[in-house]
């Protein structure tokens, strides 16, 4: 469904990714795990069209080339994503978010009533929440609205970056068992960057480890946890302590 051929990208002339080679196949969890700095968002960020890769770097979504389109061309190929930090809209409602996720569908009028309502389903407090400022909800709630706007856009493949910042354990397991409900029910391909490394390998098909903007390491989720380099670069040694 997407891939990634020798993406290179850079801030100016500092270049944060080199050469990055991914590959997500349709139906899949695929996380890229690294340290601070790392490049994922960035990686996230290029693939989205908010950032350029060198004119060497090929995307390639769902068999066509996106690495030129600007953002909004992308969002109308079928790819969404929940930025780091959340980034909602704070003095639009909950329902005004869900209606601007639904932008670009202007068209689909009974689609988009439809998918509020699927949303609301899966986010019941956002529909207790609908006429509230998105600036009065909380982390975990902001949260799931991001994710529920994302949706709005019917996407085929959807990426969060960093959903479990800065919430409570408890909201970031809901927040990954519905990142897995979205993936298996809905049939979205899931691509997460995500510094709970042991949440997001354990959620995950495949997965990526990025250090200093290269792809260092590549196996399936359970094989990269319990790998012994990444237990201890990444999981804490005290983890698997018993």
């Amino acid at each position: 469904m997407l891939e990634l051929k020798n993406v290179c990208a850079s801030y100016g002339r500092i270049e944060v990714l080199h050469n990055i080679n991914i590959n997500v196949e349709e139906g899949e969890i695929v996380t890229i795990i690294g340290a601070n700095g790392a490049g994922k968002t960035t990686t996230l960020r290029t693939i989205s069209g908010l950032l350029n890769p060198s004119k060497d770097s090929e995307i390639i979504f769902m068999g066509n080339r996106i690495d030129q389109l600007g953002a909004d061309k992308i969002v109308g190929q079928g790819l969404a994503l929940v930025p780091e930090g959340r980034r909602v809209f704070p003095k639009l409602s909950v329902l005004e978010n869900l209606e601007m996720g639904a932008f670009l569908r202007k068209k689909d009028k009974e689609g988009v009533i439809e998918d509020i309502k699927k949303v609301y389903r899966l986010f019941p407090r956002l529909e207790e929440r609908k006429k509230q400022r998105a600036s009065t909800l909380s982390g975990g709630e902001q949260q799931m609205l991001a994710v529920a706007r994302a949706l709005m856009t019917k996407p085929k493949l959807m990426m969060l970056d960093e959903p479990s910042m800065g919430l409570a354990p408890l909201i970031v397991q809901d927040i990954f068992n519905i990142v897995k409900r979205i993936n298996k029910e809905e049939g979205t391909t899931i691509l997460l960057v995500e510094q709970n490394a042991k949440m997001a390998l354990a959620a995950a098909d495949h997965g990526y480890v990025l250090k200093n903007g290269e792809i260092v390491m590549y196996d399936t989720g359970q094989s990269l946890l319990h790998n012994e380099e990444v237990r201890k670069a990444y999981l804490g040694e005290n983890v698997y302590k018993k």
